[in-house]
């Protein structure tokens, strides 16, 4: 689910947080980074767990209309079951490996807060992708799926409650929102009827050595700050360095920490990552700046043979 670029963003926000906070415990960041790596998975959970729970308001949606205590625009479809028995969800739901792993992680997050479960399913019932799918007859898994995708793409994922909600919860949660959304949308457009329970809890990292790369990358940024500060300022003449932004600082460390303490990775993979991010989560300027710096920085290391680089796929 997470790429070596957010896995870098994450340190990011863990250094940054640090500065905010100026505490400079390294096991304190540590955890913070391994909380909050695994909060994205969380917000993956959360996502499954509100269509479930949409699912379910619809069925009881059902049930009372047919009981006759409310009246119920879905009974002028010619099936009005056909949402509740929708292909996709009830795999969704049916998933006895998700729903243990949503329990095990405590994720009642729409139980205690339904409110937000009757604002998208309000929503859902009055969108012409609703309306269009229940005013055709039977249950179809692709029609199905798509039905779920575009209800994603156009209600649920947009919704301003929704995401404030989440917001509030977990504040790096605003960075992993398109990042999970986007994997998930992904995710669910492979999804096939005949897949195992397996295939929606995907792992959250590719292996352990992510999460060793994480670990190391942000213990030797923070180790190392002094050493990586004069690095930046011998390439910034003209430059305080209260005049470069925290996040381009933050930044310059993590890509030079890269260069000179991370072998195995490219110089010009680092190099593309962190201008990348820097287009993202910092000034307008700031890719033009930092991609300055460590062009100078990568020649200079390169002559004096501190860019000892080794592995394949190496420039």
């Amino acid at each position: 689910m997470l790429t070596r670029r957010h896995i870098r963003v994450k340190v990011m926000q863990s250094i940054y947080a640090l500065i905010q906070s100026k505490d400079d415990s390294l096991q304190k960041q540590e955890k913070f980074l391994k909380v909050s790596i695994e909060n994205t998975y969380t917000l993956y959970l959360l996502w499954l767990g509100l269509f479930i729970e949409i699912q379910k308001r619809a069925a009881d949606q059902i049930s009372l209309s047919a009981n006759k205590y409310i009246s119920d625009t879905t009974n002028s479809y010619p099936d009005p079951k056909k949402f509740i028995q929708n292909k996709f969800l009830l795999q969704i739901i049916e998933n006895k490996r998700l729903a243990d792993e949503i329990t095990h992680r405590k994720l009642d997050n729409w139980y205690l807060n339904e409110e937000y479960v009757k604002i998208i399913y309000k929503d859902i019932l009055e969108s012409e992708a609703y309306k269009t799918y229940m005013a055709q007859p039977g249950n179809d898994y692709t029609a199905d799926k798509e039905l779920i995708m575009v209800l994603f793409k156009t209600i649920i994922a947009p919704n301003d409650k929704i995401y404030d909600y989440f917001e509030d919860d977990k504040l790096t949660w605003v960075d992993d929102i398109p990042i999970v959304n986007t994997f998930l949308l992904k995710h669910l457009k492979k999804a096939k009827e005949s897949h195992p329970e397996s295939y929606f809890l995907p792992s959250l990292l590719k292996d352990d050595d992510d999460m060793k790369f994480a670990l190391q990358l942000l213990s030797r940024t923070l180790l190392k700050d002094a050493a990586l500060e004069k690095e930046i300022e011998g390439k910034t003449p003209n430059w305080d360095k209260d005049r470069i932004a925290e996040v381009d600082s933050i930044l310059l460390k993590m890509a030079i920490c890269e260069l000179l303490h991370f072998p195995s990775i490219p110089e010009r993979v680092t190099i593309n990552e962190y201008l990348e991010i820097a287009k993202e989560y910092s000034t307008p300027k700031s890719s033009i700046f930092i991609n300055g710096i460590l062009d100078k920085l990568t020649k200079e290391y390169k002559a004096d043979g501190k860019l000892n680089k080794m592995g394949r796929g190496l420039l």
